[in-house]
């Protein structure tokens, strides 16, 4: 498969436990699996582009349940990290999306038995990771994730950490 990519990096947010003390590995998500790795595979740090899409995702992640989330006590910590720039598989624009092999309407139609045999070949080509349209339902327009790929113990920079009552 041949991907476009998008040029990504900067700052970025992540949502852990409070109890996570190492809350930028990517061994869960390899045990685990996610959206772009199965169950097993490879390390993935899943982050968001802002505060607004962590946000979203904790809104998305616990929709349903018989509790408001801006009461969950403890709730879950934002970690802020900077992410090398670097060029990462294109999921956010049409043309990215396309050349990947997913529908046009990604997140959209497009679950993680779809997503993570991509994701394994982004991995496979030597791809940082992936940059990809928010999935959580109430993400604002244009919001972004970035799945970034953990190779041979690197590690991102822990830059701050906040509890759940200073970001939320």
């Amino acid at each position: 498969m041949r991907f476009v990519l998008l040029r990504r990096g900067g700052r970025y947010f992540r949502v852990v436990e409070p109890d996570w003390i190492d809350p930028l590995d990517g061994s869960f998500a390899r045990d685990r699996g996610g959206r772009w790795n199965a169950r097993g595979s490879f390390a993935v740090v899943y982050l968001d582009r802002t505060i607004a899409a962590a946000a979203a995702y904790v809104r998305h992640k616990h929709r349903g349940k018989p509790w408001q989330v801006e009461h969950l006590n403890p709730g879950p910590d934002l970690v802020e990290t900077d992410v090398p720039e670097a060029d990462f598989v294109d999921i956010v624009m049409r043309a990215g999306i396309g050349a990947a092999g997913l529908p046009e309407t990604y997140p959209d139609g497009a679950d993680w038995a779809m997503c993570a045999p991509i994701g394994q070949q982004a991995f496979d080509a030597g791809h940082p990771g992936i940059a990809c349209r928010s999935a959580s339902w109430s993400a604002p327009a244009g919001a972004e994730e970035l799945a970034w790929f953990q190779r041979d113990g690197a590690s991102l920079p822990l830059v701050a950490r906040r509890a759940f009552e200073d970001w939320f």
